[in-house]
């Protein structure tokens, strides 16, 4: 899965890069010919490796800009730019970096920095890289492969899964309409052809069907009311929520089906890492002298012990 900030890829800035003939002079000398002889392609492997080199691309009054800088610069980039074409997309990075460094060394001459409020805002700005730095020390290391396999087991494999019903609906705006509905029914109507003739909801057309659902992706009296029903049974009197009245049939009952690793990765990434950042802020705490102060200045009770923040 491509990992992107800003909708934009760290990896599609070296691919553009790469597109332009700028990582060195070897895709320009292969060509990509896949026939070339043995003898050639041992000649091509010194250029080759010049390519693995962060080359400069500009010094702005001494300052080198690297190639990587260029790509690191892709981060930043608005969406709507993620598909500019790779000779345009590279002098658009390249001049970005070289106005910003240019900026910092004529703020730098200029004494900027000497002003308190700009170099309070410079301190807070490097103590804030400090903390996310130390702080991603902490949490990356937990979130390895393994780590991720031996939730999934845990929490998927092995663990019970939510009990999930599959139902179809009439959603009406009267209980004297969905009375008249499950009289019909009762009668011998087909319940998705009511379902296509009275229901208001958007699944009318479809009979009704709302396929497998658990309990809590329900408003509670409909989700009360489905869960009751044993499969190939509706409900007997109509049933209130803030959208309406439902009549409800149930269609089946399971355990909800364990979804693959790669459905999940993601969701159990961010668990691991809200785990570890939550134990990192406890763990912080830990030995040092921390007093916490009411607005009026008067001293928080028991704030010597309060609780990081979770996340």
């Amino acid at each position: 899965m491509k990992r992107s900030l800003s909708g934009y890829s760290v990896g599609f800035a070296f691919a553009a890069v790469i597109a332009l003939g700028l990582a060195g002079p070897a895709q320009a000398a292969t060509g990509g010919d896949a026939g070339a002889t043995a003898p050639a392609a041992a000649t091509k492997a010194q250029p080759a490796a010049k390519a693995q080199k962060d080359t400069v691309v500009a010094i702005v009054d001494g300052h080198d800009i690297h190639l990587s800088d260029v790509a690191k610069a892709a981060q930043d980039l608005p969406p709507q730019l993620q598909n500019a074409p790779p000779q345009e997309l590279f002098p658009v990075l390249l001049n970005r970096l070289v106005d910003e460094r240019a900026l910092l060394v004529k703020a730098r001459k200029a004494g900027t920095a000497k002003d308190p409020k700009v170099a309070a805002e410079m301190k807070a700005a490097a103590d804030q890289a400090l903390e996310r730095a130390y702080l991603r020390a902490l949490v990356e290391p937990k979130l390895t492969d393994a780590a991720v396999k031996a939730y999934y087991d845990s929490h998927y494999v092995k663990a019970k899964q939510p009990e999930e019903v599959k139902a179809r609906q009439i959603l009406v705006k009267t209980q004297q309409e969905a009375e008249k509905i499950i009289a019909q029914l009762g009668k011998g109507a087909k319940f998705s052809a009511l379902a296509k003739k009275y229901s208001i909801d958007p699944g009318a057309k479809n009979g009704g069907e709302l396929g497998w659902f658990t309990k809590d992706e329900m408003v509670k009296p409909f989700a009360d009311a489905a869960f009751a029903l044993k499969p190939g049974t509706y409900t007997k009197t109509p049933v209130h929520s803030q959208f309406g009245w439902h009549v409800i049939e149930s269609q089946g009952k399971r355990e909800k089906p364990v979804p693959p690793l790669a459905d999940v990765k993601d969701q159990i990434r961010q668990q691991i890492t809200n785990k570890a950042v939550t134990a990192a802020l406890e763990d912080a705490r830990k030995g040092l002298d921390i007093k916490l102060f009411n607005p009026d200045g008067t001293p928080v009770q028991g704030g010597a012990s309060a609780a990081p923040a979770k996340n």
